[in-house]
Protein backbone atom coordinates (compact mmCIF):
# COMPACT_ATOMS: atom_id res chain seq x y z
CA UNK A 1 0.00 0.00 0.00
CA UNK A 2 1.39 3.40 -0.96
CA UNK A 3 2.60 5.76 1.77
CA UNK A 4 0.54 8.92 1.39
CA UNK A 5 1.80 11.00 4.26
CA UNK A 6 5.02 12.39 2.83
CA UNK A 7 5.43 14.51 -0.26
CA UNK A 8 8.19 13.51 -2.69
CA UNK A 9 11.05 15.96 -2.94
CA UNK A 10 10.53 17.88 -6.17
CA UNK A 11 12.49 20.96 -5.28
CA UNK A 12 13.88 21.34 -8.77
CA UNK A 13 10.39 21.35 -10.20
CA UNK A 14 9.33 23.97 -7.71
CA UNK A 15 11.88 26.37 -9.09
CA UNK A 16 15.24 25.67 -7.45
CA UNK A 17 17.07 24.04 -10.33
CA UNK A 18 20.55 23.03 -11.34
CA UNK A 19 21.85 25.92 -13.48
CA UNK A 20 23.50 23.48 -15.89
CA UNK A 21 20.46 21.28 -16.42
CA UNK A 22 18.41 21.30 -19.59
CA UNK A 23 15.05 22.61 -18.48
CA UNK A 24 11.58 23.47 -19.62
CA UNK A 25 10.08 22.91 -23.03
CA UNK A 26 13.38 21.95 -24.67
CA UNK A 27 13.83 18.96 -22.37
CA UNK A 28 10.21 17.88 -22.91
CA UNK A 29 10.36 18.19 -26.71
CA UNK A 30 13.54 16.11 -26.76
CA UNK A 31 11.36 13.07 -25.96
CA UNK A 32 9.95 11.58 -29.18
CA UNK A 33 6.83 10.02 -27.64
CA UNK A 34 5.98 13.26 -25.88
CA UNK A 35 6.25 15.18 -29.16
CA UNK A 36 3.84 12.83 -30.93
CA UNK A 37 1.25 12.83 -28.17
CA UNK A 38 1.60 16.58 -27.73
CA UNK A 39 0.98 17.19 -31.44
CA UNK A 40 -2.07 14.91 -31.47
CA UNK A 41 -3.42 16.64 -28.38
CA UNK A 42 -2.87 20.06 -29.95
CA UNK A 43 -4.80 19.17 -33.12
CA UNK A 44 -7.64 17.67 -31.09
CA UNK A 45 -7.82 20.70 -28.82
CA UNK A 46 -7.98 23.05 -31.81
CA UNK A 47 -11.07 21.13 -32.92
CA UNK A 48 -12.49 21.27 -29.41
CA UNK A 49 -12.03 25.01 -29.13
CA UNK A 50 -13.59 25.58 -32.53
CA UNK A 51 -16.60 23.78 -31.10
CA UNK A 52 -16.34 25.67 -27.79
CA UNK A 53 -16.52 28.99 -29.64
CA UNK A 54 -19.33 28.02 -32.00
CA UNK A 55 -21.68 26.16 -29.65
CA UNK A 56 -22.23 28.91 -27.01
CA UNK A 57 -22.77 31.48 -29.77
CA UNK A 58 -25.22 29.17 -31.55
CA UNK A 59 -27.13 28.56 -28.30
CA UNK A 60 -27.14 32.26 -27.34
CA UNK A 61 -28.29 33.28 -30.82
CA UNK A 62 -31.18 30.79 -30.67
CA UNK A 63 -32.33 31.59 -27.14
CA UNK A 64 -30.83 34.94 -26.08
CA UNK A 65 -30.27 33.57 -22.58
CA UNK A 66 -26.95 33.29 -20.69
CA UNK A 67 -28.55 30.64 -18.50
CA UNK A 68 -28.92 28.30 -21.50
CA UNK A 69 -25.25 28.78 -22.36
CA UNK A 70 -24.44 28.01 -18.71
CA UNK A 71 -26.35 24.72 -18.94
CA UNK A 72 -24.31 23.67 -21.99
CA UNK A 73 -21.10 24.50 -20.14
CA UNK A 74 -22.40 22.45 -17.21
CA UNK A 75 -23.05 19.50 -19.54
CA UNK A 76 -19.48 19.67 -20.84
CA UNK A 77 -17.59 20.28 -17.60
CA UNK A 78 -20.00 19.29 -14.82
CA UNK A 79 -19.33 15.53 -15.12
CA UNK A 80 -15.76 16.19 -13.98
CA UNK A 81 -17.05 16.75 -10.44
CA UNK A 82 -18.58 13.27 -10.27
CA UNK A 83 -16.46 11.22 -12.65
CA UNK A 84 -12.87 12.49 -12.57
CA UNK A 85 -11.90 10.43 -9.52
CA UNK A 86 -13.64 7.22 -10.74
CA UNK A 87 -11.98 7.83 -14.11
CA UNK A 88 -8.56 7.99 -12.47
CA UNK A 89 -9.23 4.79 -10.52
CA UNK A 90 -10.44 2.94 -13.63
CA UNK A 91 -7.45 4.15 -15.63
CA UNK A 92 -5.08 2.84 -12.97
CA UNK A 93 -6.73 -0.58 -13.14
CA UNK A 94 -6.89 -1.00 -16.94
CA UNK A 95 -4.51 -1.00 -19.89
CA UNK A 96 -3.84 2.73 -20.34
CA UNK A 97 -3.61 2.94 -24.15
CA UNK A 98 -6.89 1.09 -24.73
CA UNK A 99 -8.64 3.18 -22.08
CA UNK A 100 -7.52 6.50 -23.56
CA UNK A 101 -8.47 5.48 -27.10
CA UNK A 102 -11.96 4.45 -25.96
CA UNK A 103 -12.48 7.87 -24.40
CA UNK A 104 -11.45 9.63 -27.63
CA UNK A 105 -13.86 7.48 -29.65
CA UNK A 106 -16.67 8.39 -27.24
CA UNK A 107 -16.05 12.12 -27.68
CA UNK A 108 -15.78 11.71 -31.47
CA UNK A 109 -19.19 10.01 -31.58
CA UNK A 110 -20.88 12.69 -29.49
CA UNK A 111 -19.36 15.47 -31.59
CA UNK A 112 -21.03 13.90 -34.63
CA UNK A 113 -24.30 13.84 -32.66
CA UNK A 114 -23.90 17.58 -32.03
CA UNK A 115 -23.38 18.10 -35.76
CA UNK A 116 -26.57 16.21 -36.53
CA UNK A 117 -28.51 18.23 -33.96
CA UNK A 118 -27.26 21.57 -35.28
CA UNK A 119 -27.97 20.66 -38.91
CA UNK A 120 -31.57 19.77 -38.00
CA UNK A 121 -32.07 22.72 -35.60
CA UNK A 122 -33.00 20.05 -33.08
CA UNK A 123 -34.38 20.93 -29.65
CA UNK A 124 -31.83 22.28 -27.20
CA UNK A 125 -32.27 19.08 -25.18
CA UNK A 126 -30.60 17.16 -28.07
CA UNK A 127 -27.59 19.47 -27.96
CA UNK A 128 -27.48 19.24 -24.17
CA UNK A 129 -27.42 15.42 -24.24
CA UNK A 130 -24.74 15.30 -26.95
CA UNK A 131 -22.64 17.80 -25.01
CA UNK A 132 -23.21 15.76 -21.87
CA UNK A 133 -21.84 12.69 -23.65
CA UNK A 134 -18.70 14.63 -24.52
CA UNK A 135 -18.48 15.80 -20.91
CA UNK A 136 -18.76 12.28 -19.51
CA UNK A 137 -16.06 10.87 -21.81
CA UNK A 138 -13.82 13.86 -21.10
CA UNK A 139 -14.32 13.52 -17.32
CA UNK A 140 -13.35 9.84 -17.43
CA UNK A 141 -10.36 10.66 -19.63
CA UNK A 142 -8.93 13.85 -18.20
CA UNK A 143 -6.92 12.65 -15.18
CA UNK A 144 -5.54 9.62 -17.01
CA UNK A 145 -4.53 11.79 -19.96
CA UNK A 146 -2.76 14.39 -17.84
CA UNK A 147 -0.88 11.82 -15.78
CA UNK A 148 0.12 9.94 -18.95
CA UNK A 149 1.53 12.94 -20.77
CA UNK A 150 3.62 14.01 -17.75
CA UNK A 151 4.90 10.43 -17.35
CA UNK A 152 6.49 10.61 -20.82
CA UNK A 153 9.19 13.06 -19.69
CA UNK A 154 11.96 12.91 -17.05
CA UNK A 155 11.47 14.87 -13.79
CA UNK A 156 13.62 17.81 -14.89
CA UNK A 157 11.33 18.31 -17.91
CA UNK A 158 8.09 18.25 -15.92
CA UNK A 159 7.68 22.03 -15.78
CA UNK A 160 8.19 22.14 -19.55
CA UNK A 161 5.62 19.39 -20.11
CA UNK A 162 3.03 21.16 -17.96
CA UNK A 163 3.77 24.46 -19.71
CA UNK A 164 3.44 22.85 -23.14
CA UNK A 165 0.18 21.22 -22.08
CA UNK A 166 -1.01 24.70 -21.11
CA UNK A 167 0.08 25.88 -24.56
CA UNK A 168 -2.05 23.12 -26.10
CA UNK A 169 -5.11 24.42 -24.28
CA UNK A 170 -4.45 28.08 -24.93
CA UNK A 171 -2.82 27.86 -28.34
CA UNK A 172 -5.96 26.08 -29.43
CA UNK A 173 -7.99 28.91 -27.88
CA UNK A 174 -6.17 31.22 -30.29
CA UNK A 175 -6.14 29.07 -33.41
CA UNK A 176 -9.67 27.71 -32.94
CA UNK A 177 -11.44 31.10 -33.02
CA UNK A 178 -9.22 32.29 -35.89
CA UNK A 179 -10.16 29.23 -37.94
CA UNK A 180 -13.81 29.76 -37.05
CA UNK A 181 -13.61 33.37 -38.24
CA UNK A 182 -11.84 32.44 -41.48
CA UNK A 183 -13.97 29.41 -42.30
CA UNK A 184 -17.20 31.25 -41.50
CA UNK A 185 -16.36 33.69 -44.29
CA UNK A 186 -16.34 30.85 -46.82
CA UNK A 187 -19.64 29.46 -45.54
CA UNK A 188 -18.71 26.69 -43.10
CA UNK A 189 -21.80 26.05 -40.97
CA UNK A 190 -22.18 25.34 -37.27
CA UNK A 191 -22.80 21.65 -37.95
CA UNK A 192 -19.70 21.42 -40.14
CA UNK A 193 -17.55 22.89 -37.38
CA UNK A 194 -18.73 20.07 -35.13
CA UNK A 195 -17.76 17.53 -37.81
CA UNK A 196 -14.28 19.09 -37.98
CA UNK A 197 -13.96 18.62 -34.23
CA UNK A 198 -15.00 14.97 -34.57
CA UNK A 199 -12.30 14.38 -37.19
CA UNK A 200 -9.64 15.97 -34.95
CA UNK A 201 -9.97 13.06 -32.51
CA UNK A 202 -8.64 10.74 -35.23
CA UNK A 203 -5.26 12.50 -34.98
CA UNK A 204 -4.93 11.94 -31.26
CA UNK A 205 -5.98 8.29 -31.62
CA UNK A 206 -3.24 7.82 -34.22
CA UNK A 207 -0.68 9.35 -31.85
CA UNK A 208 -1.69 7.01 -29.03
CA UNK A 209 -1.29 4.02 -31.33
CA UNK A 210 2.19 5.16 -32.41
CA UNK A 211 3.86 5.72 -29.02
CA UNK A 212 5.08 3.59 -26.13
CA UNK A 213 3.29 4.44 -22.91
CA UNK A 214 5.26 3.71 -19.73
CA UNK A 215 3.77 1.21 -17.34
CA UNK A 216 2.17 2.72 -14.26
CA UNK A 217 2.98 1.21 -10.84
CA UNK A 218 -0.14 -0.45 -9.45
CA UNK A 219 -1.51 0.67 -6.13
CA UNK A 220 -2.88 -2.27 -4.16
CA UNK A 221 -5.24 -0.24 -1.97
CA UNK A 222 -8.24 -2.53 -1.52
CA UNK A 223 -11.88 -1.99 -2.51
CA UNK A 224 -13.51 1.39 -2.05
CA UNK A 225 -10.32 2.75 -0.52
CA UNK A 226 -9.05 3.34 -4.05
CA UNK A 227 -11.65 6.09 -4.47
CA UNK A 228 -10.58 7.82 -1.25
CA UNK A 229 -6.84 7.92 -1.99
CA UNK A 230 -6.93 11.31 -3.74
CA UNK A 231 -8.79 12.94 -0.85
CA UNK A 232 -6.42 11.39 1.69
CA UNK A 233 -3.42 12.76 -0.19
CA UNK A 234 -4.97 16.24 -0.28
CA UNK A 235 -5.74 16.07 3.44
CA UNK A 236 -2.33 14.75 4.52
CA UNK A 237 -0.15 16.88 2.24
CA UNK A 238 -0.74 20.57 3.06
CA UNK A 239 0.54 22.01 -0.22
CA UNK A 240 -1.59 19.65 -2.32
CA UNK A 241 -4.68 20.46 -0.25
CA UNK A 242 -4.07 24.22 -0.34
CA UNK A 243 -3.70 24.19 -4.12
CA UNK A 244 -6.90 22.18 -4.60
CA UNK A 245 -8.97 24.49 -2.39
CA UNK A 246 -7.45 27.62 -3.94
CA UNK A 247 -8.12 26.42 -7.47
CA UNK A 248 -11.68 25.30 -6.69
CA UNK A 249 -12.63 28.65 -5.17
CA UNK A 250 -10.84 30.54 -7.97
CA UNK A 251 -12.76 28.57 -10.58
CA UNK A 252 -16.07 29.05 -8.80
CA UNK A 253 -15.81 32.77 -8.02
CA UNK A 254 -13.28 34.23 -10.48
CA UNK A 255 -13.71 32.18 -13.67
CA UNK A 256 -17.45 32.07 -14.46
CA UNK A 257 -16.82 34.87 -16.97
CA UNK A 258 -15.04 32.30 -19.20
CA UNK A 259 -18.20 30.27 -19.83
CA UNK A 260 -20.33 33.41 -19.96
CA UNK A 261 -17.97 35.26 -22.31
CA UNK A 262 -20.63 35.90 -25.01
CA UNK A 263 -22.90 37.60 -22.46
CA UNK A 264 -19.99 39.58 -20.92
CA UNK A 265 -18.93 40.89 -24.34
CA UNK A 266 -22.44 41.93 -25.32
CA UNK A 267 -23.60 43.41 -22.01
CA UNK A 268 -20.36 45.18 -20.99
CA UNK A 269 -18.87 46.32 -24.29
CA UNK A 270 -21.72 46.20 -26.80
CA UNK A 271 -20.02 43.47 -28.84
CA UNK A 272 -22.43 41.20 -30.74
CA UNK A 273 -21.69 37.64 -29.65
CA UNK A 274 -22.49 36.41 -33.16
CA UNK A 275 -20.08 38.79 -34.92
CA UNK A 276 -16.41 38.72 -35.89
CA UNK A 277 -15.46 41.32 -33.26
CA UNK A 278 -16.46 38.90 -30.53
CA UNK A 279 -14.36 36.13 -32.07
CA UNK A 280 -11.32 38.39 -32.23
CA UNK A 281 -11.81 39.48 -28.61
CA UNK A 282 -11.90 35.83 -27.58
CA UNK A 283 -8.81 35.17 -29.69
CA UNK A 284 -6.86 38.03 -28.10
CA UNK A 285 -7.77 36.75 -24.64
CA UNK A 286 -6.71 33.24 -25.67
CA UNK A 287 -3.42 34.54 -27.08
CA UNK A 288 -2.65 36.15 -23.73
CA UNK A 289 -3.45 32.88 -21.95
CA UNK A 290 -1.21 31.00 -24.38
CA UNK A 291 1.75 33.28 -23.71
CA UNK A 292 1.15 33.32 -19.96
CA UNK A 293 1.06 29.53 -19.70
CA UNK A 294 4.05 29.01 -21.98
CA UNK A 295 6.16 31.53 -20.04
CA UNK A 296 6.26 29.22 -17.00
CA UNK A 297 8.27 26.64 -18.95
CA UNK A 298 10.40 29.11 -20.92
CA UNK A 299 11.45 32.56 -19.69
CA UNK A 300 10.31 31.78 -16.14
CA UNK A 301 11.54 28.18 -16.04
CA UNK A 302 14.21 28.98 -13.40
CA UNK A 303 11.83 30.98 -11.20
CA UNK A 304 10.26 29.48 -8.10
CA UNK A 305 6.80 28.40 -9.29
CA UNK A 306 5.48 28.86 -5.76
CA UNK A 307 6.20 32.59 -5.97
CA UNK A 308 4.72 32.78 -9.48
CA UNK A 309 1.41 31.56 -8.06
CA UNK A 310 1.03 34.52 -5.72
CA UNK A 311 2.25 37.06 -8.27
CA UNK A 312 -0.12 35.55 -10.80
CA UNK A 313 -3.16 35.88 -8.55
CA UNK A 314 -2.29 39.51 -7.86
CA UNK A 315 -1.85 40.26 -11.57
CA UNK A 316 -5.12 38.50 -12.38
CA UNK A 317 -6.96 40.53 -9.72
CA UNK A 318 -5.72 43.85 -11.11
CA UNK A 319 -6.45 42.98 -14.74
CA UNK A 320 -9.90 41.55 -13.91
CA UNK A 321 -10.88 44.80 -12.18
CA UNK A 322 -9.62 46.72 -15.22
CA UNK A 323 -11.70 44.42 -17.47
CA UNK A 324 -14.73 45.26 -15.35
CA UNK A 325 -14.01 48.99 -15.65
CA UNK A 326 -13.74 48.92 -19.47
CA UNK A 327 -16.81 50.31 -21.24
CA UNK A 328 -15.97 49.89 -24.92
CA UNK A 329 -14.35 47.34 -27.19
CA UNK A 330 -10.98 49.12 -27.55
CA UNK A 331 -9.90 48.99 -23.89
CA UNK A 332 -11.51 45.56 -23.51
CA UNK A 333 -9.20 44.12 -26.20
CA UNK A 334 -6.10 45.44 -24.45
CA UNK A 335 -7.09 44.26 -20.98
CA UNK A 336 -8.35 40.88 -22.25
CA UNK A 337 -4.84 40.00 -23.45
CA UNK A 338 -3.30 40.82 -20.06
CA UNK A 339 -6.11 39.05 -18.20
CA UNK A 340 -5.59 35.89 -20.24
CA UNK A 341 -1.84 35.98 -19.60
CA UNK A 342 -2.19 36.23 -15.82
CA UNK A 343 -4.94 33.61 -15.81
CA UNK A 344 -2.84 30.82 -17.29
CA UNK A 345 0.48 31.87 -15.84
CA UNK A 346 -1.15 31.37 -12.45
CA UNK A 347 -2.84 28.03 -13.14
CA UNK A 348 0.20 26.63 -14.97
CA UNK A 349 2.48 27.52 -12.04
CA UNK A 350 -0.04 25.89 -9.68
CA UNK A 351 -0.17 22.72 -11.75
CA UNK A 352 3.64 22.56 -11.97
CA UNK A 353 3.92 22.56 -8.18
CA UNK A 354 0.94 20.21 -7.80
CA UNK A 355 2.20 17.52 -10.21
CA UNK A 356 5.71 17.80 -8.78
CA UNK A 357 4.40 16.68 -5.38
CA UNK A 358 2.87 13.44 -6.71
CA UNK A 359 4.60 10.12 -7.35
CA UNK A 360 3.60 8.30 -10.53
CA UNK A 361 1.59 5.58 -8.78
CA UNK A 362 -0.82 8.21 -7.40
CA UNK A 363 -0.78 10.78 -10.14
CA UNK A 364 -3.88 9.84 -12.15
CA UNK A 365 -6.17 9.69 -9.14
CA UNK A 366 -4.89 12.82 -7.42
CA UNK A 367 -4.83 14.76 -10.71
CA UNK A 368 -8.56 14.01 -10.79
CA UNK A 369 -8.93 16.41 -7.84
CA UNK A 370 -7.10 19.06 -9.84
CA UNK A 371 -9.52 18.80 -12.72
CA UNK A 372 -12.53 18.63 -10.40
CA UNK A 373 -11.33 21.92 -8.93
CA UNK A 374 -10.36 23.51 -12.25
CA UNK A 375 -13.01 22.36 -14.71
CA UNK A 376 -15.66 20.96 -12.43
CA UNK A 377 -16.48 24.09 -10.45
CA UNK A 378 -16.54 26.47 -13.45
CA UNK A 379 -19.91 25.20 -14.73
CA UNK A 380 -21.33 25.34 -11.22
CA UNK A 381 -20.39 29.01 -11.14
CA UNK A 382 -21.98 29.47 -14.56
CA UNK A 383 -25.25 27.89 -13.40
CA UNK A 384 -25.27 30.00 -10.21
CA UNK A 385 -24.30 33.29 -11.81
CA UNK A 386 -25.77 32.92 -15.34
CA UNK A 387 -29.35 33.79 -14.28
CA UNK A 388 -28.00 36.70 -12.21
CA UNK A 389 -26.14 38.02 -15.26
CA UNK A 390 -29.39 37.80 -17.25
CA UNK A 391 -31.03 40.02 -14.63
CA UNK A 392 -28.34 42.44 -13.44
CA UNK A 393 -25.64 42.42 -16.11
CA UNK A 394 -22.07 41.13 -15.98
CA UNK A 395 -19.91 43.90 -14.56
CA UNK A 396 -20.42 42.93 -10.92
CA UNK A 397 -19.34 39.36 -11.80
CA UNK A 398 -15.94 40.60 -12.97
CA UNK A 399 -15.48 42.76 -9.87
CA UNK A 400 -16.26 39.80 -7.60
CA UNK A 401 -13.77 37.61 -9.50
CA UNK A 402 -11.02 40.20 -9.21
CA UNK A 403 -11.51 40.72 -5.49
CA UNK A 404 -11.44 36.98 -4.77
CA UNK A 405 -8.21 36.58 -6.76
CA UNK A 406 -6.68 39.29 -4.54
CA UNK A 407 -7.62 37.22 -1.47
CA UNK A 408 -5.95 34.16 -3.01
CA UNK A 409 -2.77 36.14 -3.70
CA UNK A 410 -2.43 36.33 0.09
CA UNK A 411 -3.82 32.91 1.07
CA UNK A 412 -2.22 30.59 -1.50
CA UNK A 413 1.27 30.93 -0.04
CA UNK A 414 2.59 27.41 -0.50
CA UNK A 415 6.18 28.46 0.20
CA UNK A 416 5.08 29.38 3.73
CA UNK A 417 3.52 25.94 4.13
CA UNK A 418 6.79 24.38 2.99
CA UNK A 419 8.76 26.42 5.52
CA UNK A 420 6.37 25.38 8.27
CA UNK A 421 6.97 21.74 7.31
CA UNK A 422 10.75 22.20 7.33
CA UNK A 423 11.12 22.29 3.51
CA UNK A 424 12.93 25.09 1.74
Amino acid sequence: MTDLSSEPDRSGIAGRTNPGARLGVGAAFAVRDFRLVWFGSFVSNVGTWMQNVVLPVYAYARTGRASVVALLVLAQLGPIVLLAVPGGVIADRTERRRYLICMQVGQLTCALALAAGASLDAPMAWLFLAQLGIGVANALNIAAWSSTITSLVPPEALAGAVSLNSFVINGSRVIGPILVALLSVVGVTTAQFFVINALSYVVIIAALVAVHLPSTPRDETPGWGRFAVAFRVARERPVVGRLVVSLASFSLLSLPYVGLFPAVAELNYGIDADGSTYRWLYTVWGLGACIGGLSVGTVLARRDARLLIRVGFAGFAASMLAFAAARTAGPAFIVAFVLGAWYFLTTTAMQTVFVGRLELALRARVMALWFMAFGGTVPLGNVIFGPLVDRWGARWLLVMGGLWAAVLAWWCDVARLDRAAGRT
